[in-house]
């Protein structure tokens, strides 16, 4: 996984590419890591250059969503297509995201 980050005020936007998986964890650990250093209310993860997910993976979605969350904030996913678009269907991540 490779990724970009774009962070003004209290927005950070993140778009995430290649394959989000177990080795990936400490890499998104790090990015995580940046919500809560910074005083962030939004997180938007692109994810239309996603090319694959595994459950590992989701559940480092979750993992971005809770550290949000324990600043009050939220964590919106955008653009997921293909693999990881079922995937997180097959999840109902729609119900645990704002999904656009």
């Amino acid at each position: 996984m490779n990724y970009k980050v774009n962070a003004a005020g209290e927005e950070i936007h993140v778009e995430l590419t290649g394959r989000l998986t177990f080795a990936d964890y400490g890499s998104f650990k790090e990015l995580t890591e940046l919500f809560v250093e910074h005083e962030l209310k939004n997180c938007l993860l692109n994810l239309s250059n996603l090319e694959f997910i595994d459950s590992a993976g989701l559940g480092m979605l979750l993992i971005a969503r809770d550290k949000m969350r324990m600043k009050d904030g939220d964590v919106t996913l955008k653009g997921a297509q293909g693999q990881v678009k079922k995937m997180l269907d097959l999840g109902h991540f729609d119900s645990l995201f704002k999904v656009v």
